[in-house]
């Protein structure tokens, strides 16, 4: 559906959305600016803990409304202002939704004006958790839950994936537009296949499921691309593919947080360097390519960088200029192919695992499978980049992960629902890590 359907669907709907104090907190602007975007009216209230994060007057500019916040207000209160608040509204969506707030909804209890609205409510509830996975995944947090399922409050997410905490696992607030469509879901509209909002029947997640990130690849060393490359014309043009680079970046910053020593060949992009990670910054595909084989021998290499193909022959020491009517003959020359040279390297160097992207804009799966077996390498995480799939320059990706070194007689698919370039990342970096995880114990059976 396009924009014009989803306008419709919340135009004049009224959504009373709930700040609890949490540091995805944050994201509540983005929600409140979707929100409106799509024709809703968004009234906030906030707890006391949500101002250390967001201001009231930043949710108040963005909503263009009042924040409600003093239980106690002389003004506000005259009138009973938290009882026509939480009977106006629609839905109330609780985002992000601690493990403290989730507690006292759970109880029953009243005492601010956050819990007063949620208490005094006859509308829908939706809440979008977000908190430390232990925080998550403790028994008391889950009875809470448990309960408040059987009250029927509406619970979208968390998701999995890498906490600020140093810690792995779900306790992610859903992104603005999961919980976008989990609010359409509860006025009418049937919720995208990818999400999926928690029911009675969802087991809960157990403590056994949740690991700390530094224990998968720690002793391993990795190398990750990342970015464009530009290719000089002369000294004002280039060639250059479209790659912001969050994809490589957030790689990267997974695999170090999953213990692995990381060296991170950046093309130029304006993101900041990763924390933990070692970051070399190149130009060109061929500055790439010297400084990956630098840093050789290492464990595993992820090419995630979008290289540009071919590069001017002889670049111009001045800026061209155009002379008469028609334009300069661009002489092209072939860059070296980094992904397929670390590949097919002298066994002695080459890591043990080689995984590739594939950007494609059709058949996206076949053209994968052609190139891991082009390149030589063992995976190709494949991706559509077509006009509408919003992958370059996004903050989600949808990807199939091809495996060459399958037991089967060709390649396994891995078709991963769309998530955030995070996610993908975290999930990533979970792989690389099981096949470490089963090489050894092959290398352990057969000693």
């Amino acid at each position: 559906m396009g924009k014009t359907a989803e306008g419709t669907l919340l135009k004049g709907k009224r959504i009373l959305l709930v700040i609890s104090g949490g540091i995805a907190a944050y994201k509540s602007l983005e929600l409140i600016r979707r929100l409106r975007e799509r024709g809703a009216a968004v009234r906030c209230a906030m707890t006391s803990g949500a101002e250390h994060f967001v201001t009231p007057m930043s949710v108040s500019a963005l909503s263009g409304e009042k924040v409600a916040s003093n239980l106690f207000s002389l003004t506000d209160e005259a009138e009973m202002g938290h009882i026509e608040l939480s009977r106006d509204a629609d839905l109330l969506v609780v985002a992000p939704a601690t493990a403290n707030i989730l507690a006292r909804m759970a109880q029953g209890l009243a005492d601010d004006m956050a819990t007063t609205l949620l208490l005094a409510t006859d509308k829908p509830i939706l809440v979008a958790p977000a908190m430390n996975v232990r925080m998550w995944v403790h028994p008391a947090t889950q009875r809470n839950i448990e309960q408040l399922r059987k009250d029927g409050v509406a619970i979208i997410g968390p998701n999995d994936g890498e906490m600020a905490c140093g810690e792995f696992g779900p306790g992610r607030m859903a992104e603005p537009l999961e919980i976008i469509a989990a609010i359409e879901a509860q006025l009418g509209k049937p919720l995208p296949r990818h999400l999926t909002l928690v029911s009675a029947a969802r087991p809960a997640p157990t403590p056994a499921s949740v690991q700390p990130l530094a224990q998968g690849l720690k002793g391993r060393r990795i190398i990750v691309t990342s970015g464009p490359t530009h290719e000089p014309i002369d000294p004002v043009r280039y060639i250059a593919n479209r790659s912001s680079g969050k994809q490589g970046h957030a790689i990267a910053a997974a695999l170090a947080a999953q213990g692995a020593e990381v060296t991170l060949v950046s093309g130029p992009v304006s993101l900041p360097d990763p924390p933990g990670v070692k970051t070399v910054h190149v130009e060109s595909a061929r500055e790439m390519f010297e400084h990956c084989f630098l840093n050789l021998p290492v464990d595993a290499v992820v090419c995630a960088a979008a290289v540009a193909d071919w590069r001017v022959a002889v670049e111009a020491p001045q800026k061209l200029k155009k002379s008469g009517d028609l334009p300069p003959t661009l002489k092209l020359a072939e860059n070296p192919d980094i992904l397929r040279a670390i590949a097919t390297t002298d066994p002695k160097r080459r890591p043990a695992l080689v995984v590739g992207f594939a950007a494609e804009t059709e058949n996206v799966v076949a053209y994968a499978r052609k190139k891991l077996q082009s390149k030589g390498c063992d995976w190709i995480v494949a991706n559509s980049v077509a006009e509408g799939s919003g992958t370059f320059g996004g903050d989600r990706n949808t990807v199939h992960l091809v495996r060459g070194d399958s037991v089967e007689a060709k390649a396994s698919v891995e078709d991963w629902p769309t998530m955030s370039k995070q996610d993908v990342a975290a999930r990533l970096a979970e792989r690389i890590a099981e096949h470490f995880s089963a090489s050894r114990r092959k290398k352990d059976k057969s000693a």
